[in-house]
This record gives structure tokens, sequence and C-alpha cells, in this order.
């Protein structure tokens, strides 16, 4: 908000009555604007749309939509519950929600494509190959990133830990031998979880490898990362929408195994005897139902 309001202050001497309304609509509610359309936002402060893409190229901006991606990084870690549900009924409440959402699910995993680095991405499966040890780390909503991450690196790796964050002193406890050698996965989006930020900074700070699963290099879990894998996330609800970050960790397990093929088809058939003879897996024979029903 700061560089906003500093973009407001440099230009305001130059400021149409237009441009003041929306410069003052926006300071003031800034975590419904910054989900508005140029239209809305200009149907909100009695203004036409054109006086709004102008007031974005009036302080700096390209356009727009430069703005709102702005003001939507700037504040996507700030807005409480409240104001994501606020934002929710704003962003869904006329709309079909399951179109709409599914979209911009689809929209997020489109933007991943495009910014994701490949080089840094593979730099992090080959990291994550020769590890000693694993690490997985996800507070908050992104604990069930985590768990899936965890389920799969436990099937394909020896030695993989899945850190619980529900203390701070259990989580610690349970990174009290990371070091040299060792690979530490932190994973947390907006609202970033502080826990999943000072495990990063500690397995740092023990010379382990960190590669961070976040939604921008601003993130502050990058800056205690070697590797940063980029996933954008929304909140497309009062929920974190999670559908691309959950994509980029399939995409992860998937290199991992073409890389260990031989070894996981041993794996793999070991495991397909225990469950048999466990009955882990329910049994479905779809021709023979269709014969019984005949």
């Amino acid at each position: 908000m700061n560089d906003f309001l500093n973009r407001i202050q440099a230009h305001a001497s130059g400021f149409s009555k237009g441009q003041r309304m929306i410069a003052k609509y926006i300071s003031e509610h800034y975590d419904k604007a910054a989900f508005m359309t140029a239209h809305k936002l200009g149907e909100m402060v009695s203004v036409s749309e054109s006086t709004v893409v102008r007031f974005a190229t009036e302080i700096g901006y390209d356009g727009y939509p430069q703005l709102q991606n702005a003001l939507q990084e700037m504040i996507r870690n700030r807005l409480t519950a409240v104001q994501r549900l606020d934002v929710t009924s704003d962003r869904l409440g006329k709309q079909e929600v399951l179109r709409t959402v599914l979209l911009s699910d689809m929209e997020k995993i489109k933007l991943t494509l495009e910014e994701i680095d490949r080089s840094v991405f593979e730099a992090a499966v080959n990291r994550i190959l020769y590890a000693k040890s694993i690490y997985i780390i996800g507070g908050r909503s992104s604990s069930a990133l985590a768990t899936f991450l965890g389920f799969y690196f436990h099937l394909l790796f020896a030695d993989v830990h899945l850190v619980h964050t529900s203390s701070a002193s259990e989580t610690f406890e349970q990174m009290l031998r990371v070091g040299p050698g060792d690979v530490v996965i932190g994973i947390s989006f907006p609202r970033y979880s502080r826990r999943t930020l000072k495990a990063l900074k500690y397995a740092k700070s023990m010379s382990a490898s960190t590669i961070a699963l976040t939604d921008s290099l601003l993130s502050p879990l990058s800056q205690d990362a070697d590797y940063t894998l980029i996933a954008k996330s929304d909140m497309a609800s009062f929920a974190d929408s999670l559908v691309a970050p959950l994509s980029v960790i399939n995409a992860l397990i998937a290199a991992v195994g073409i890389k260990k093929r031989d070894e996981i088809k041993e794996t793999f058939a070991k495991l397909e005897d225990i469950w048999d003879e466990y009955d882990v897996y329910e049994k479905y024979d779809r021709a023979s139902e269709n014969n019984e029903t005949m």
C-alpha cells in the first residue's frame, strides 16, 4: 500500500475530480478495489471506465490490469478472514460459483506454467535425488500439500520426514538433526505461515539445502531458499486455491519418479504384494459386475 500511496501523492496535483474520487476509494477500500474490474470500479465512484484506465497510467502503471495485479500482490498477505469473506461475496455473489472458481484455477495453472523457471525446477529435482534426508514442512492450509508430497516421497525415498507444525517446539525438535546433505522443502502461500518461514531459516543456518514452493520470488520463503518454485495461488474465495501448487508437486513427484524408475519399479512390486496380502485396496472387477447385472 505504501508504494501505491506514494504514487498517488506524487501525481495528486494533476488529478481530475474523477481521479481524486478513484484515489480516495482505493485508499479506503483497497481490499475490495483490488478485485474489481475497471468498469466495476468506475461504477462504484460514478466515473467512466476510461477515467479509471487513465488514472492507472497517470500514476505510472502500464494500464489498469497492472495496477490491479500490484494491489492484489500487496494485500493478499494482509487480508483477514473477514475481509476475505467480503471479497468472496463481492466477486462471486452474482456469478455462477462453480464455473468462476474452476476458470480461476485454470488461469492460475496457466500463469504458473508461464512463470515457473524450468532450470530451477530441474536443479531442485536433482538436489532431492541425492539428499541424505528430506524434510517437508507446510503449515496451515499448506499442510495438505505437504502431506500429499510426503505420502509419495515416503514411497520413493528411504529417509523422509513430514514435519508437523502444531507447536514451535515440536517443529524444531523434529528438525534437530537437519544438516549438510539434507533437503528441506518449505511450502507456504499468503497468508504465509510464520512457523514454515522460521523452519526454512533454521534449515538454511544448519547448511541444509532449501527448496521453497510459494507464490512469488518476493515471498518471504524465497529469502532463505536455494531453489524457489513458483506456483500461483489465488483467493477465489475465503479458502485458498491451491490447485496450481498441487500441480507443481505432481510434476515434482513425476520428475523424481522418472529418474528413479528402475528402483521404483522394484519398490512398487513389493508394495503390490503387501497391498494384496493385507487387502489394502478394494478389488473391483467391472467385467464381473456387468455379468452379474445381465
